[in-house]
């Protein structure tokens, strides 16, 4: 082989080593870098990255940006600055940062999605984002507490929040399924409301106030309520727990609290016991207090169980002294639960037997008669 022809092949293999090289540095001459290349989101959610486009050869190097492989319906944004762009220029040795904003729909699939950052054809940096729950196009209505508990004359208030999770802004309704009696009020922002607007994708915050019946019974007692859109629409259901209002009065049929009876005798009373509360009362016991030596019996003694708004029949046998002398005595009376109490004050008037009157009678008619006797006789004297 000639020297002309080994030179020739040598300078040959120079200049494709050379090309190989210059290629080489030229894909180098580019770097892209961002600190959180894989992250988690919630669907609805944004990501904001920041990429550093580094240009490390001695030119200039003006670099297409874009990104590749995103779905169709993901949006994002590149921008440097307050610009949107597309394509970024370098300086030789420095870099220039990328705002990249991706905004993750409502309505995607659970799952891991990639994609890259794409810088001409000098680089591309892989972008992985996995989306934690699957989405929806809907509305939620929720309640920090669900459930509470009260007496007839409370006032419950739940806090509520309400999303909506599509894409358009929503003017939500308010409605109630409660009970008959029952109120119902809707308030945002301290001000009551039949309806709200609610941005997209954006949640609100509503207070629901509930009123009972003042003589609602006691239970468990559930209220749907409702925000409702022509598209979509969100039901909450709230429960109310009323441990009802304990009351009780004794009294008698006819209202009359009084009688009459002789010493030594004994009288029946009809008692009526009523439960005016809103709560079953159970072990009512009668009792009874008044003058020395008179005694009472009740039948029954106790009343085990007495439902709400219900009354029961009492017999009490009050007996006096037999020493009693006529007058006015009192007796008081007192039905009695742990809750709640009542008590009657019983006047009762004890009159002089028949036999005494008629004894009484014949004295008069005895000193009449000895009068009378004596004027005849000793008259005329």
């Amino acid at each position: 082989m000639s020297v002309r022809i080994k030179w020739s092949l040598f300078f040959i293999v120079l200049s494709v080593v050379s090309s190989i090289t210059a290629s080489a540095s030229e894909a180098d001459s580019v770097q892209l870098y961002t600190p959180f290349p894989r992250v988690t989101v919630k669907p609805g959610e944004s990501l904001d990255y920041t990429i550093t486009v580094m240009n490390n050869s001695s030119k200039i190097k003006a670099i297409d940006v874009s990104v590749t492989g995103i779905p169709k319906t993901w949006m994002y944004t590149l921008k440097s600055g307050t610009w949107n762009i597309k394509q970024i220029s370098v300086m030789p040795k420095e870099k220039q940062l990328v705002s990249l904003r991706i905004e993750v729909p409502l309505k995607v699939n659970k799952g891991t999605y990639r994609f890259n950052f794409i810088a001409s054809s000098y680089a591309k940096l892989p972008i992985e984002v996995i989306v934690t729950e699957q989405g929806s196009y809907d509305t939620e209505f929720t309640a920090d507490q669900n459930n509470l508990q009260g007496n007839p004359n409370s006032s419950f208030t739940f806090n509520a929040t309400l999303r909506n999770r599509t894409a358009e802004k929503q003017l939500y309704a308010f409605s109630s399924y409660a009970p008959r009696g029952w109120t119902v009020t809707f308030r945002s922002s301290y001000q009551a409301v039949t309806s709200v607007n609610v941005e997209p994708n954006t949640n609100h915050s509503i207070t629901i106030d509930v009123k009972p019946p003042e003589m609602a019974e006691a239970g468990k007692y559930k209220i749907p309520v409702t925000a409702s859109t022509g598209n979509s629409s969100a039901t909450l259901e709230l429960e109310v727990v009323i441990t009802g209002t304990y009351g009780i009065e004794l009294t008698t049929p006819t209202g009359l609290l009084s009688t009459k009876l002789t010493a030594g005798n004994e009288k029946k009373i009809d008692l009526i016991v009523k439960n005016t509360g809103t709560a079953e009362l159970t072990g009512v016991s009668m009792n009874y207090s008044g003058p020395v030596n008179w005694s009472c019996e009740f039948e029954p003694k106790k009343i085990e169980r007495l439902p709400a708004k219900e009354s029961a029949t009492v017999t009490a046998k009050i007996k006096a002294d037999k020493k009693a002398i006529p007058g006015d005595y009192v007796a008081n009376i007192d039905a009695t639960t742990p809750e709640a109490t009542s008590k009657i004050t019983y006047r009762i008037t004890i009159e002089t037997p028949l036999l005494w009157g008629w004894v009484g009678i014949l004295i008069i008619f005895v000193a009449i008669g000895t009068v009378y006797y004596l004027f005849r006789k000793y008259g005329r004297r």
